[in-house]
């Protein structure tokens, strides 16, 4: 089965540098594992519950438009394009949800 691609960029790491956490932080903040944030920041995985996509916005105090991305087609357009800086909201729920990785 070959591996869909698709163009949602996460952008966890940003996020994380503008709030001064680490992956570590987020990870226990948020209640999901280490592994599975991981997965989402680094693109591989496949889908996200809603409860976890919430709770991130909680902790990380934004919202999902914040945190995903649609790019383009051209990885060179996506490399230049700019980050733009999204008012924040402040909510702060914990949840423990997974994300889906890809096989």
């Amino acid at each position: 089965m070959p591996v869909e691609h698709h163009r949602v960029e996460v952008r966890i790491d940003a996020l994380l540098a503008e709030r001064g956490l680490t992956l570590t932080q987020l990870a226990d903040k948020v209640g999901v594992t280490l592994a599975n944030l991981s997965v989402l920041k680094n693109g591989h995985a496949r889908a996200i519950r809603f409860t976890t996509l919430t709770a991130l916005c909680d902790v990380l105090e934004c919202q999902p438009g914040d945190l995903l991305e649609v790019g383009t087609d051209d990885p060179a357009a996506d490399d230049a394009a700019s980050v733009d800086d999204q008012p924040a909201t402040n909510h702060r729920q914990n949840r423990t949800d997974h994300v889906t990785t890809a096989a």
